[in-house]
Order: C-alpha cells, then sequence, then structure tokens
C-alpha cells in the first residue's frame, strides 16, 4: 500500500497542458505528490495567446475544494487563476474552516498580457485570501499592483518584500525573472528572515507556465514535510531544468515551447 502526500491545486484548465491545473498536476506527479484538482475556469490557450476563458460557477468550485479535502488527507493547497471575486469569496468559505498549508500564486496577468483577474478580484485576494496564506509567489509586476508601486531592482523587491510581509502578515516569494541579470527570487518571511534564490537565465526559450510550475513544486514540497525555504530552493532547481530541458516544436503559428515536467538532472 502506498500514502503519498496530497496537495490540491485550485485553478484554471489550460489546454496546452503548460500552465494552470495541468502543470500543477505534471508538477505532484513529477515530486512525488499526489495531485487533486479544483477547476476554476476553462481557458483556451496556447504560449503567448489567451483566447478565450469560460468561468466554472463558484458554488462548483467551492465543491470540488470541500470534497477534496473532505475525502483526501490534503497536507498543503496552492491556488492560481481565480478569476472573479465570486470565486475568491466562495473558496474561502471553505478554506478558512479547513485551514490547509496555502500558498498563493496572484495570477493577475498572462505572459501574453491578458487579464486574468477581474478588478475587483485583487482587492478580495488582499482581504479574504492572503490572510490564510503560508506564502505568496508574486512576479514583479504582480508585487507591484499588491504594493502600489513599481518594482524594478533587488533593493525595491526587498522593500517591497517586507512591506507586504508586515502588511498580510505571511510569507512573500517575490520572483525577479523580469530583471536583468540572474533569475533571482526573494524570500522574505514574517518572522524577518530573507533568502536570495539565483538560477543562471536560459536564452532563447518562450514558454509559459513557470510561475504556475513554480509554486506547484513548493506546495509539492511543504506537502512533502520541507520547511519553506527548502520547498522553495528544491521548486526553483526543479523549474530552472524544466525550463533548461525544454520541449519544441515546430508548426502552423511557429515555433512552440513547453516545459519539461520530467526533466531530469
Amino acid at each position: 500500500m502506498q500514502t503519498p502526500p496530497v496537495a490540491l491545486s485550485i485553478a484554471g484548465s489550460d489546454n496546452s497542458a503548460g500552465a494552470g491545473a495541468q502543470a500543477d498536476l505534471k508538477t505532484f506527479t513529477a515530486l512525488g505528490v499526489y495531485g487533486l484538482t479544483a477547476i476554476t475556469c476553462v481557458v483556451a490557450e496556447v504560449p503567448g495567446c489567451v483566447s478565450a476563458i469560460a468561468p466554472v460557477p463558484p458554488e462548483i468550485v467551492a465543491e470540488q475544494v470541500r470534497l477534496s479535502l473532505q475525502a483526501y488527507p490534503v497536507a498543503a493547497v496552492k491556488t492560481g487563476m481565480l478569476h472573479s471575486r465570486a470565486v475568491i469569496e466562495a473558496i474561502c468559505a471553505v478554506l478558512e474552516k479547513a485551514r490547509p498549508v496555502l500558498v498563493i500564486d496572484p495570477v493577475l496577468i498572462a505572459t501574453s498580457g491578458a487579464p486574468l483577474l477581474e478588478p475587483e478580484g485583487i482587492e478580495a485576494l488582499r482581504n479574504w485570501l492572503f490572510p490564510l496564506a503560508a506564502l505568496v509567489t508574486p512576479n514583479l509586476d504582480e508585487a507591484a499592483v499588491l504594493r502600489g508601486r513599481p518594482i524594478s531592482n533587488l533593493a525595491e523587491m526587498r522593500e517591497a518584500g517586507r512591506a507586504l510581509c508586515e502588511r498580510f502578515g505571511c510569507a512573500f516569494l517575490l520572483k525577479g525573472g523580469h530583471l536583468k541579470g540572474e533569475a533571482v527570487d526573494l524570500l522574505v518571511t514574517p518572522e524577518g528572515t530573507e533568502a536570495e534564490f539565483t538560477a543562471p537565465r536560459v536564452p532563447g526559450v518562450s514558454t509559459h507556465g513557470t510561475g504556475c510550475t513554480l509554486s506547484a513544486a513548493i506546495t509539492a514540497g511543504l506537502a512533502g514535510g520541507k520547511p519553506l525555504a527548502e520547498a522553495v530552493a528544491c521548486a526553483k532547481e526543479f523549474v530552472t531544468r524544466a525550463i533548461a530541458q525544454h520541449y519544441r516544436w515546430t508548426g502552423a503559428r511557429g515555433e512552440t515551447h513547453a516545459l519539461n515536467h520530467q526533466a531530469h538532472e
């Protein structure tokens, strides 16, 4: 009999399987975690293009979460694309009772630039979901929205991370992939600890789903009992391999890249 750790992804469905719930499941499986999903919306997308979004009714999203938490020993939960204030309200009603270890990837804007969360949903994230979190993982654009000012260097990342930790009472991992130089992520905790995680850039790769995959890998680590900083370090290594050993095809849209969630050292 096998009893692997269990993690739940509350996220959108991505038909290209490079991001969203599909990427989360690939990540969980690769890291030895049994993955569950609660689908928030169905997204028609490929790298560089989001063409349509169909939301799932909030009560159905919440019921997926409730049943998953009831039937399985869920050790950690991550949220990805939530799409609307109504969905955030619905899942918070369930998560407040269960109080799982919660990782929030605040998906606001797609890599292609398409908005992925309704404007009123941002306040719902701040007011209702963040207080339940163990970790929030914004990229710099998302962190700038949450902080209310642009972030253009490591010093500003530190200031933003400290301010966000103080405001919301949870750890923040600011993803510095948009900065020049090495890809630096900064972990700031409410206890006052800070840690940098760096990796060399892989030139010539244009994919999507790195943020989803990173937060899913952290969630998998936490589900398996790793301390937060160790879970982040292992997740960073996992994503770096997935990028470096990426898949590549040529078709009607030109060249398409995808993360390799089965990449090995």
